[in-house]
């Protein structure tokens, strides 16, 4: 079943190239004469929402409509009714193509609390990815889980307890310490350095139960926005390479990227709303 516009085009397509009166291809079309002569009066604020638009969906491509709005109106403090910017997204196909998966029914896990204020609770965990020749490599992301604002992506080849323990200093002198940090049960979380360096510090550690990656929700959901955003969208050849595009890429999620999970506002917005 064809659309109403799609059936004035066929219609008037008719009429152009067969000779056939507009009241004949308006009963083959099924489609009434008042449709066929209409023609739509797009204002101007019409077209800057559909070039926001489309400026939006090539430069983030895994954005749904969803973000899209939310960016416009929360970043960008756009008014717009969110009927008028869907119906312009969809006259575009604009339309993320997801193919459904089939998902295995499991209990629902508990929620994580929430915490009450910045740097209560961060939550580390790592990544890996290859780079353009098949070297392997790491990333270490640390999320504070109030406001789920990325405090530091870490790249390198390896990333041991040393490496995570400089990488937690250097956030701490410009954020602040932690109280917790959440953690799985990797050899680089279980060490002797950087439990030491916990202690020292006065910042707890809280280990989730092995085999548990949903008792670590947040920076685990954090990590497939990372793989989706940046990681799987370049074919990254070098070491620099990939922590270049950690840093940009951190700073537009923080200041740029609305966030469902915290309202539809950025992490950046957040914090200044805590402050």
């Amino acid at each position: 079943m064809r659309r109403p516009t799609q059936r004035r085009e066929l219609a008037r397509s008719a009429v152009a190239h067969r000779n056939i009166s507009i009241a004949l291809a308006c009963r083959a079309f099924s489609i009434s004469e008042t449709c066929y002569r209409y023609s739509p009066k797009l204002s101007d604020e019409n077209d800057l929402i559909a070039d926001l638009l489309v400026g939006l969906t090539k430069a983030k491509k895994t954005w749904g409509f969803g973000l899209c709005l939310l960016y416009l109106r929360n970043v960008q403090g756009r008014p717009w009714n969110h009927k008028r910017v869907y119906r312009i997204y969809r006259e575009l196909e604009l339309n993320l193509r997801i193919k459904p998966r089939k998902r295995l029914k499991r209990d629902k896990p508990d929620a994580l609390a929430v915490p009450d204020a910045p740097n209560e609770v961060w939550s580390m965990d790592f990544m890996a990815d290859r780079l353009g020749d098949g070297r392997a490599f790491r990333l270490l992301n640390i999320l504070d889980d109030f406001n789920r604002e990325g405090l530091g992506i870490e790249v390198d080849f390896s990333l041991p307890a040393e490496r995570v323990v400089r990488a937690l200093n250097r956030i701490i002198e410009w954020r602040g310490a932690p109280k917790a940090i959440r953690v799985d049960n990797g050899p680089e979380y279980i060490s002797g350095t950087l439990v030491e360096w916990a202690e020292k510090q006065g910042i707890g550690l809280n280990y989730i139960q092995p085999g548990k990656p949903q008792q670590n929700v947040y920076v685990e959901r954090y990590n497939r926005t990372v793989r989706q955003e940046w990681l799987d969208q370049t074919i990254i050849e070098s070491i620099e390479e990939a922590q270049d595009h950690a840093t940009q890429w951190l700073w537009t999620y923080n200041n740029d990227r609305p966030n469902m999970a915290i309202g539809g506002i950025t992490p950046a917005q957040k914090l200044k709303i805590a402050a």
